[in-house]
């Protein structure tokens, strides 16, 4: 029986040292594959999208904006089949819990946690290196494409160093100055900017075209630009007009169309676009500018899945910075939202407070702008808009009115600290699942940049 029993032992330890060995070589093996699999999931080209500002209530009241009231289902928008996570957004402790554009950018650029107003700077104010960065020094061209100015906060965190986000024309200057291989770090520049590239005491249009790249100052002037050179197209003093206000209310997608255009090579490329003004319109607690600030930045997602569909070795990573203005859909208690008033304006209140004082029939211009007729209580607030009335006032009394058409409500013109949405397709987008820090999505590029 001891005889038995010594038998039985020694062949099980003689499977078990087996089965080790076989899982050894398992493991040994999955890990080859799967760092193989690691090299082939890695994009040639990777495209970050930022709709600054962009909390959850602007992606859902754009799904409510944008739904056909002809069918029984809410239809969802190009935004909602590529969700993938969320992100967290808080700046380094320094600053709080709510962060403001040039920290959040710095974070979704380098992966460092910095105080609110740094453009690529840590907390000790030290120049961190981005991904876009890291792209340029791997041979890749790199680009923004954005309706702000382009030294405006996130931009510029992806590409320059400087303590503080309003230092406008030296972060102007360094776009020129600071160089990585022995030239600027952006190949191509679509936006606004002209208030900080063409100055008394410096010229930057024609610096930059004196180093070879070619220059538009018009939408229709990109059209006529040679492909595939650095490029530099300022459209606007500062930020381009708001979608409702621009010749295209499509621009943000324009550029994107043409930032491609110029990027593509073989050794691949890394894209920031942004859609600027989804913030600007949440400051201004603006729900109609914020719609179609949303809408022109769907114009550009739908581009880009075309563009992924094309060329399937390209990643797509959209994100919000922040959430802007507290946004509500519905106030007051009442269990309502009505985007429909908001279908037929054809101008922002901005704009249409800066043109009443000229209108001799002001409801009756109104009502053109916003598409409705307004009821009593609306036609006597407009009547009672005293001439020479600040345009910010003017502008009020209008937004009041469409708050109250549609029941918005909004908590406040800052930024909040909410978790925001994360959205990815293409090659590598399985990288982006589940809740994260806004500093993961930097360091997942990072990884995906190491080629």
């Amino acid at each position: 029986m001891n005889s038995l029993k010594m038998f039985l032992r020694h062949k099980i330890a003689l499977g078990v040292i087996a089965c080790g060995f076989t899982l050894s070589a398992c493991s040994s093996s999955n890990v080859v594959v799967s760092n193989t699999q690691a090299e082939a999931n890695k994009p040639q080209n990777i495209i970050m999208v930022v709709a600054d500002g962009m909390g959850p209530a602007y992606t859902t009241a754009y799904r409510y904006f944008k739904d056909d009231p002809n069918t029984s289902i809410i239809e969802e928008t190009a935004l909602d089949s590529i969700l993938t996570g969320t992100a967290r957004t808080y700046p380094a402790s320094v600053s709080g819990l709510v962060t403001d554009s040039a920290a959040s950018a710095t974070s979704l650029a380098a992966g460092v946690k910095t105080y609110n107003g740094a453009i690529g700077l840590d907390v000790n104010k030290k120049p961190v290196e981005t991904v876009l960065h890291r792209a340029k020094t791997q041979g890749m061209k790199t680009g923004v494409a954005v309706t702000s100015q382009i030294v405006h906060a996130t931009p510029a965190a992806y590409i320059a160093h400087n303590e503080s986000r309003r230092n406008y024309n030296q972060i102007a200057d360094s776009f020129l100055d600071d160089r990585l291989n022995g030239m600027p770090k952006a190949d191509v520049m679509l936006g606004g900017g002209w208030d900080y590239f063409l100055r008394e005491d410096r010229n930057l249009v024609e610096e930059f075209k004196s180093l070879g790249y070619q220059y538009a100052d018009s939408y229709e002037a990109l059209d006529s630009l040679e492909t595939g050179k650095a490029t530099l197209g300022l459209f606007a003093n500062m930020g381009l007009p708001r979608a409702l206000d621009d010749s295209s209310q499509t621009r943000l997608s324009t550029l994107t169309k043409h930032a491609l255009k110029h990027l593509e090579n073989p050794n691949g490329f890394f894209l920031l676009v942004e859609a600027s003004q989804v913030d600007w319109a949440g400051h201004g607690n603006d729900i109609a500018s914020a719609m179609y600030e949303m809408a022109d930045l769907e114009a550009s997602i739908l581009l880009l899945k075309e563009y992924v569909k094309e060329n399937p070795d390209t990643l797509v990573v959209l994100t919000a910075d922040h959430s802007t203005g507290g946004l509500t859909i519905g106030a007051k208690g009442e269990y309502r939202w009505s985007p429909e008033f908001l279908h037929n304006m054809t101008a922002s209140t901005s704009y249409i407070a800066s043109k009443l004082f000229e209108q001799d029939d002001r409801v009756a211009f109104v009502e053109s702008k916003f598409g409705f007729e307004l009821n009593t209580d609306e036609q006597n607030r407009i009547a009672a808009i005293e001439q020479g009335m600040k345009s910010r006032a003017v502008e009020a009394v209008l937004k009041t009115i469409i708050d109250e058409r549609t029941n918005t409500g909004w908590t406040t013109s800052g930024h909040t600290g909410v978790d925001v949405e994360v959205f990815a397709f293409g090659k590598g987008a399985d990288n982006f699942l589940g809740n994260m820090d806004n500093i993961d999505i930097a360091s997942k590029i990072f990884d995906l940049l190491e080629k």
